[in-house]
């Protein structure tokens, strides 16, 4: 017969007990899950970009993480307001992509017909839009071509 052992859990939740430093900003979590995360991205992408070029580029010119943790909370405040818009002006429609997103795997094609819909209340309400960087400037993005043709990958 074989023993019989009890799981034993030694993980202890971190706290960093060092302060942050004094000039360093504040800044809450954007307490959003990977799904409406990635339904947002590509806003978050468009109203963000010169805040993560920056962070970027900080990144390249030094290894040190405490290095970049003003430019970091810039784009985590950016990011939490375009969420925030989001929510405000197109609640419904961004539930409805991420949710979609959640129940599929987190692929696109499945859920273009919400992507458009939220895509056309966000462009309308925020200015903001979808582009896919690298795609094909003379060809309509992938998300607005009314039939696009898709594999479908098979588990």
């Amino acid at each position: 017969m074989a023993d019989h052992r009890d799981a034993v859990l030694n993980a202890k939740e971190y706290v960093e007990t060092s302060p942050m430093p004094k000039d360093v900003p504040h800044v809450d979590e954007l307490g959003a899950t990977s799904a409406p995360l990635k339904s947002a991205s590509f806003f978050i992408g468009d109203k963000c970009r010169e805040y993560n070029d920056d962070f970027m580029l900080c990144k390249q010119q030094n290894a040190d993480p405490a290095h970049c943790l003003k430019e970091g909370r810039k784009v985590t405040r950016c990011a939490s307001s375009v969420i925030n818009d989001i929510n405000k002006h197109c609640f419904n429609q961004f539930k409805s992509h991420f949710e979609c997103l959640e129940f599929n795997n987190q692929y696109f094609y499945p859920c273009r017909k919400q992507e458009r819909s939220l895509n056309e209340c966000v462009a309308a309400s925020l200015n903001l839009h979808k582009n896919i960087p690298g795609s094909p400037a003379d060809q309509p993005q992938i998300h607005e071509k009314p039939n696009p043709i898709h594999k479908r990958i098979q588990h």
